[in-house]
Parts: C-alpha cells; structure tokens; sequence
C-alpha cells in the first residue's frame, strides 16, 4: 500500500514543487514505484518532469470534478519507476464547481484509492494556499511534508498551516501525520540562513529533517529542461541532498532500502 506525502505550506516559493519533483525522482532513483501528483492549478511539477500541461488530454481536474479514473490520467515519464498524474489550468476553478459536492473533501481520496497499491509512494504537490483541492490533498494522505526556506519570514504562516492540519486531523483524517519540516534554500554563507536553521530546530525539534536543501544552480536550472535534478546532474549538490532526504524518509517509516 503506497504512503501519500502531500507537500504543503501556503506561502508561495518556499520549494513545494521543486520538493515533489526532486524527492519523487530520488524515491524512483532507490527502484520504488513512485507518482507524482500534481495538485496545482500551475502545473509546474508537469512541465518539471517533461510534460506539457497544455497537450495533457487525462488530468488530476477530470479525476476531481468529473470522476474519471486516475489509472486513466497516469502518465510514465523518462525516469523508470517514476510517473505523474498531471495538473492542467482547468483546475483553477475546480474549488468552485466542487463547493456543492457530496464530501467535497474526500474527492482526491476517492480518485487515489484505487490506484494506491500500485505505488510504493505517492507525492502530492499541492498549491499555495489552504483551499479546497489543498484540503483534499490533506485528508488523502498519510503525512504532509512542509518546506521552510531559510529566509527572514520562514515561520509566517507556519501557525496557520499547523492549525488546518490539526482541524483536518480532528474532522477529516484521523491519521494524518507530520512527515516533518524540511528546511530549503540554505545558504551556509549567510548568517541569517543559520539563524532560522537554529530558530526553526528550536521551536519544532524532532519534526525537523536532518536534511538540508542547499540553495543550488542546478536545482534552479533542471525544471527548464523537464527533469529533476538527478537526471539533470546526479553529483551536484542539490541532487544528493534530495537523495539524502529520500533516505531520510525511508528511515523513519522504516522502509529498507532495495
């Protein structure tokens, strides 16, 4: 049964997408079936991994408003063990038609279900804010995933973003968990980096991944030719600190590695 990670925080630029794409490509890169499932109305984790949102005909919106299949929507891509079930801009109004739906909150749930078994993981990317399809994305999965950057307003909104996932572990998923708080764009030369690094470790313990997202060009520049950093440019660093926090998750649900 495959573990759902939604990756979330309602501030924008944090790495949510880079994180998805990046963590999904190193679970496929340790030989687990691994998916993708981008839950953005910008459908960045689409065109990361090669995709164009534009040419998709099957999308994470038909399996949301329409009911379609997502078995029908997964698409393979270059990486063996790695597929996606793409976002397209449709979805922009999806929170809209799905307001006067029965259990409105289960819909991504319902659409995961079937297809869960055959995935070891399932990464949702979800978009910037708290709205509905993020709180689909919540009540479907098993843990969320949060990434901080290391800059000056990193816990603004943190609040706001623990107090959801407490309603939603209260009313709609009983079995939500924190799969812990990733730190990203940590730049060892500023001071400043260091200083959330110790404020973020100090406030919420345990739940911050020892791993560290480095601040690196190769993990800016890979989305633009449609792979994560991993295919892009395996040794550098970004690439591995990527690996590392695949290791690290694994470790903590106590998956031993192929």
């Amino acid at each position: 049964m495959g573990r759902i990670i939604s990756i979330a925080n309602q501030k924008g630029g944090v790495g949510k997408t880079t994180t998805a794409i990046n963590l999904a490509a190193s679970l496929a890169a340790l030989e687990y079936n691994t998916l993708i499932v981008d839950a953005d109305p910008q459908a960045n984790s689409t065109s990361g991994i090669g995709l164009d949102p534009k040419a998709v005909e099957n999308h994470i919106y038909g399996c949301l408003v329409n009911g379609s299949p997502a078995a029908d929507a997964i698409v393979s891509t270059d990486i063996e063990y790695l597929s996606i079930l793409p976002s397209h801009i449709d979805l922009v109004g999806a929170e809209v038609e799905m307001v006067s739906f029965e259990n409105r909150e289960e819909k991504m749930r319902e659409a995961l279900e079937p297809i869960r078994k055959q995935f070891d993981f399932i990464i949702i990317d979800c978009s910037p804010s708290l709205g509905l399809i993020t709180i689909n994305a919540l009540t479907a999965a098993d843990s969320v995933l949060i990434p901080v950057q290391c800059e000056y307003f990193a816990m603004e909104g943190l609040g706001k973003l623990l107090t959801t996932i407490k309603i939603i572990q209260s009313r709609l998923n009983t079995k939500l968990e924190i799969e812990g708080i990733l730190l990203t764009m940590y730049d060892v030369r500023l001071r400043l980096s260091n200083q959330v690094v110790a404020e973020v470790r100090k406030h919420f313990k345990s739940i911050v991944f020892n791993t560290i997202i480095p601040r690196n060009v190769k993990l800016s520049e890979a989305p633009s030719f449609g792979q994560p950093a991993i295919t892009h440019d395996a040794d550098s660093k970004g690439a591995i600190s990527y690996l590392n926090l695949a290791e690290e998750i694994m470790g903590k649900n106590g998956v031993k590695k192929k």
